[in-house]
């Protein structure tokens, strides 16, 4: 990467190299303004301080080889710098947490209640945080997202071109992720199939949220029960479509929310459920095609404890082995 010799009192101009053609302008700030918070990136590009080619630009847009990004000065208080400072025991539950690793790609069985990245009253986030772990993944990028409170299989790429190829595929829907989650109540064995498109909306608190609409994009879940307890159903999930919280709120249009699932669930005075917090969603599965080797490559995660835990006091659920990897 080229850095312009050209000054405006302390502004900085990037030209951008292959390294980062394709990538999103938010996540090259974000690793250009290390430690500076992603709302505040934002704003920045919302104000039109920061240029491309000249011009005002969205957080979305796709870098290209020769484009020059304007970035203004942006001070960075102490506070916000030792927040990018990770604590050992949180490096080594990641590090614990590598499912696969090549040298181009790695997957990470996300532990549950840690945001993938940065945000708004979010003062760890998983990216960052590997950035920061080892000289190696200082250009980690993430391949897709998984919400705060899901755990399991998370992709990550090393290179850029991993990384569009990786988007690619997830584009043209070749890569299969198979999710758990334990709902409240029966789970009926026809409803293999939810078709319904989804809107997103924000509330006026800010809170972002999801529904079903007759305008909302189409958003297709496959379904199969795995396991029946007293008072709840442990079911796999396949989104065929990849919407925001799309397993989610399918579930709460078919009658079944998931259990702790506080933003689309219902008060639930069961005494088996009651007291679970815990969104009860894990992604146990991710398929896609390696980039070196062109072949496909399998990985599944263990379930989370706190699953465990929550199976265990609905009947123990021991008949799968998750953990090991295919390739």
């Amino acid at each position: 990467m080229e850095r312009s010799q050209q000054r405006e009192s302390s502004v900085k101009t990037i030209t951008i190299s292959r390294q980062s053609d394709g990538q999103r302008l938010d996540n090259f700030l974000i690793k250009e303004l290390k430690g500076v918070p992603r709302s505040r990136i934002y704003r920045l590009i919302r104000r039109g301080e920061v240029r491309l080619n000249k011009k005002r630009c969205k957080p979305d847009l796709k870098l290209s080889i020769g484009d020059r990004v304007r970035i203004p000065p942006v001070r960075v208080s102490s506070n916000i710098a030792k927040a990018g400072i990770i604590s050992p025991g949180f490096a080594k539950i990641l590090s614990d947490s590598i499912l696969f690793e090549t040298e181009e790609l790695l997957v990470l069985n996300k532990p549950a209640g840690f945001a993938v990245q940065g945000g708004t009253g979010i003062r760890v986030n998983i990216i960052d945080a590997m950035r920061e772990m080892k000289s190696e993944w200082r250009e980690l990028e993430l391949a897709h997202r998984l919400d705060r409170d899901t755990s399991g299989c998370l992709l990550f790429a090393k290179k850029i071109h991993v990384l569009r190829e990786l988007q690619l595929q997830f584009k043209l829907k070749t890569v299969k992720k198979v999710y758990f989650a334990i709902v409240h109540g029966g789970w009926p064995d026809n409803l293999t199939v939810v078709n319904a498109p989804l809107l997103k909306n924000r509330l006026s608190s800010g809170e972002r949220i999801v529904k079903v609409a007759k305008d909302g994009k189409p958003s297709e879940t496959k379904f199969k029960v795995i396991e029946r307890f007293k008072s709840a159903t442990m079911i796999e999930a396949r989104p065929i479509t990849g919407r925001t919280h799309q397993i989610r709120v399918h579930c709460q249009y078919a009658g079944h929310p998931i259990v702790g699932d506080l933003k689309y669930s219902v008060d639930d005075t069961n005494n088996d459920l009651s007291s679970v917090k815990n969104l009860c969603l894990h992604a146990a599965e991710i398929e896609f095609i390696d980039s070196s080797s062109k072949k496909p490559v399998r990985v599944t995660a263990p379930l989370d404890k706190n699953l465990h835990q929550i199976i265990k006091k609905l009947n123990s659920f021991n008949t799968y082995n998750y953990g090991t990897y295919i390739k």
